[in-house]
């Protein structure tokens, strides 16, 4: 029997991914965020407060970096989550992890993580204080070390994980248990 639970914005999985920017004097900021996601082949979207340091540096900036969150890394990640940039301004500097700065956009590159998306705004929407920021992804970059052979993005590899809406728990993701448009096509008969 279904129960009616109201409105709640539980999806899930929802992606655990950090956004990385500089700030007005070029001090670099990462932010854990869920509420976002790929929107186009090439376009991402994000859905941030408005008043979020993140948020300020990316309008500054006009660019920014998504990268996905490890399970190695998961304690920075997750402090990402809680430190806010706009009272502590040595937040990334506190995480241990290391920043380069992108060679395709103005926004930083964290070392430790897997897969990061360089990205530039392509558009800024602004509604009763929060922003839906949308980005053209540049660049993709991985660690070799999550490759396959053919130098394809392994999954099992990344070792992810994903933020889970309806207990704020974190779940590890990476057991492959189908081929996508392979394992329905038995029902196209």
């Amino acid at each position: 029997m279904l129960k009616s639970l109201g409105v709640k914005p539980y999806l899930f999985p929802m992606p655990v991914l950090l956004i990385a920017t500089y700030d007005e004097n070029g001090t670099v900021d990462v932010m854990n965020m869920a509420w976002g996601g790929i929107c186009a082949e090439n376009m991402v979207a994000l859905n941030l407060s408005g008043d979020h340091k993140t948020t300020q540096n990316i309008r500054a900036k006009r660019a920014f970096t998504i990268s996905v969150a490890d399970t190695d890394h998961i304690e920075a990640a997750d402090f990402f989550g809680i430190a806010t940039g706009n009272k502590m301004p040595d937040k990334f500097a506190r995480s241990g992890l290391h920043a380069v700065k992108s060679e395709h956009v103005d926004a930083p590159v964290v070392e430790e993580f897997p897969i990061t998306l360089e990205c530039r705004v392509a558009e800024i929407q602004e509604q009763d204080g929060d922003c839906r920021i949308v980005g053209e992804i540049v660049n993709v970059l991985a660690d070799e070390k999550v490759l396959d052979a053919q130098g394809k993005v392994d999954p099992t590899k990344l070792h992810a994980f994903v933020f889970d809406q309806f207990q704020s728990g974190y779940y590890a993701i990476g057991e492959k248990i189908g081929q996508a448009w392979h394992t329905g096509a038995g029902l196209m008969k």
